[in-house]
């Protein structure tokens, strides 16, 4: 199993604006367009050849749907260079933001690839380091951090956790609570657990709320997480007790900054999925292969799952982790989110 050190190292590169080599059968190198300076890509670049690699969906923003492929439309886009792509005009088309606010750019032309696992892992490596899924392909300079296909696709698929502490956590009206953190070895992001109460000889009641800033800490009234999350104690607590696993996948897995890209989209009058899809994000990058290593470093392989969505059942089973029961979880929608839980449950299957 990997120790998770070169993709971690691989993530500080791509954040930094530095290369990274992408290994397998061809090794690809690869810069973020949102964080590499054109310095940078004219030192890797001098001869302005570099590729502009985007995901499936992005493509089919950008109007080139035509030009994936009909059996896997999340499968990258190469564009090929051309000269007036610089990378200020390779941002503007990796950010949604400016889609509407700029003329049409092109034309573009997508070419054929023969690196296409490579491909993917590399956008797979961005879409962890929390940047636009939107890449320089470049010849990866000696030295450059080095990650495996093959590792980023295990790591994706059965991550590895440690605990690295826990303490007791006294909570307003709550039994007596532990809160343990965790650090997953790939990319060294902290997820806690909170134990409330006693939960023995039955599988526990177990919520998996996933990290949400502007709802759990400021209270947005955009989404309904902060009040899930604060339900979803009330209810352990008053089973007697359960898990809650706080994980960190803001904006259903695509970091902080590029769901406030998302909201900002959103008030251009696009839902919650479309928004994520023009950022060339799956409607939820989300998956709780984390949320089953840490059930099962807790001893725990059966449970009674807290949730009105689908995907987290199928996600913990397929996991490992055995759901006996889904117990339903409903939050009254506001004005400000009643749009926002209607497409929830009419594009992306939660239960009403």
């Amino acid at each position: 199993m990997s120790n998770g050190q070169p993709i971690r190292r691989a993530i500080a590169a791509l954040r930094a604006g530095r290369p990274v080599r992408i290994d397998g059968e061809r090794p690809i190198g690869i810069v973020a367009v949102e964080t590499a300076t054109p310095e940078l890509l004219e030192i890797l670049d001098p001869a302005g050849r570099a590729q502009l690699l985007i995901s499936g969906e992005r493509a089919a923003a950008l109007s080139l749907a035509n030009l994936r492929d009909a059996a896997d439309p999340a499968q990258p886009v190469v564009i090929e260079r051309a000269s007036w792509l610089d990378p200020e005009t390779a941002l503007a088309l990796a950010d949604p933001g400016r889609d509407l606010d700029r003329a049409p750019i092109g034309p573009l032309h997508p070419v054929s690839t023969d690196c296409a696992e490579g491909a993917k892992a590399a956008l797979a490596l961005a879409r962890l380091a929390g940047l636009l899924p939107a890449l320089w392909l470049v010849e990866a300079a000696d030295g450059s951090a080095s990650v495996s296909a093959a590792d980023i696709a295990r790591e994706r698929r059965a991550p590895h956790v440690v605990i690295v502490s826990r303490a007791k956590l006294p909570l307003d009206g709550l039994p007596d609570t532990q809160i343990v953190a965790f650090r997953a070895a790939e990319d060294g992001q902290e997820h806690v657990a909170l134990l409330i109460g006693a939960f023995g000889g039955e599988p526990p009641l177990v919520r998996l709320h996933s990290e949400c800033l502007t709802g759990d800490v400021f209270g947005s009234l955009k989404c309904d997480c902060g009040p899930q999350l604060q339900e979803a104690l009330r209810i352990i607590g008053a089973a007697g007790g359960g898990v809650l696993l706080y994980l960190r996948q803001e904006g259903r897995g695509i970091g902080l900054a590029n769901k406030l890209r998302a909201y900002a989209l959103q008030d251009r009058g696009l839902d919650t999925v479309e928004a994520n899809q023009r950022l060339g994000f799956g409607d939820d990058e989300r998956d709780y292969a984390h949320a089953a290593a840490m059930l099962r470093t807790l001893g725990i392989d059966q449970v009674r799952l807290l949730t009105n969505n689908p995907a987290k059942v199928a996600g913990l089973e397929e996991a490992g982790v055995a759901v006996v029961e889904r117990v339903a979880h409903h939050m009254a929608a506001n004005p400000h989110n009643a749009d926002y839980l209607a497409t929830k449950r009419r594009k992306s299957g939660h239960l009403a």
